[in-house]
């Protein structure tokens, strides 16, 4: 097996623990902002430490890195932030795992992104992959207690924050990958390594500041929540690691969509842990996704 392959579905697998995770927190004493800060609060701290002591007993030289690797790492970081409050805002609408199908439109999402800022194009069976999510999209986007409209049951505030958090997904893979590559080492292990620690540091300063001015009492409330939010931090540390090492050694587009193994995981948290169950309709809808995710493989192949 290749090591981007191992990465991926490593780094799957902790993810959806940290979503669970989140999701209780976001039902009890944290805001969706506490919620979303108690992943970077626990692991930006530990992972910089672990990344200096590392060169300090390696005696290896810090490798140089580039202003392009601050920016792209910048507005990765950002993007991952915003992505991640849409999904934890999500949980408190729909069950867990239509919560994390919203979030994988990030796959489809981005062969838009790569469209706008790159001009690649796509081919028919592209665009055929893409029509075919959209509908899994509006499937699961009309719940069944909606009332109204059709135009009222698709565009729900779920919708919004499905497709908002598979964008910025989208869009923070793709200049993750840009600053990983733009790290001076030949391992990709410690590329991914000092790119994480940076983002991390800088998510952690700016959702701290954010907390610190707009949700006060957050930052305590965090702190007081630690017995079950350090989980969340490690949870986030090693699925991180491994998305920034699949990063570093293949597209984002096709680590994007290896990981779509996601919502296999998702699914059985959302039975075995949350005793949800899903409609006819959202297993539909999960169906039309996972079977875009599918064509999309075999169209980037």
């Amino acid at each position: 097996m290749e090591l981007w392959i191992f990465a991926t579905i490593t780094a799957t697998i902790f993810q959806t623990l940290r979503f669970m995770l989140q999701k209780q927190l976001s039902m009890g004493a944290l805001s969706t902002g506490g919620a979303t800060f108690a992943r970077f609060a626990y692991s930006a701290p530990l992972l910089a430490v672990l990344v200096v002591a590392w060169f300090m007993m390696s005696g290896t030289e810090f490798p140089n890195i580039t202003a392009r690797f601050w920016i792209m790492g910048a507005i990765g970081g950002l993007a991952q932030i915003l992505a991640t409050v849409c999904v934890v805002a999500l949980f408190r609408a729909r069950n867990f795992a239509v919560g994390i199908t919203f979030k994988k439109t990030e796959v489809i999402l981005s062969a838009l992104v790569g469209f706008i800022v790159l001009g690649e194009g796509v081919s028919s069976l592209g665009f055929v992959a893409i029509l075919v999510g959209l509908t899994g999209v509006l499937l699961l986007s009309s719940t069944p207690e909606a009332q109204g409209s059709l135009k009222e049951r698709i565009f729900t505030r779920a919708a919004g924050l499905g497709l908002a958090s598979g964008l910025m997904f989208a869009i923070s893979g793709v200049t993750y990958r840009a600053a990983t590559l733009d790290v001076g080492a030949d391992a990709p292990f410690l590329r991914a390594a000092v790119t994480l620690s940076a983002v991390t540091l800088m998510q952690f300063t700016a959702m701290g500041l954010w907390l610190r001015l707009f949700e006060k009492g957050q930052i305590t409330a965090v702190w007081a929540a630690r017995r079950k939010a350090v989980w969340i931090g490690l949870m986030s540390l090693c699925g991180s690691l491994g998305w920034f090492v699949a990063f570093t050694l293949q597209t984002a587009a096709y680590v994007n969509a290896l990981g779509q193994i996601e919502l296999l995981f998702s699914l059985l948290v959302s039975v075995l842990v949350f005793k949800e169950r899903l409609s006819a309709r959202e297993g539909i809808g999960i169906g039309f996704l996972s079977a875009s995710v599918l064509l999309l493989i075999l169209v980037t192949r």
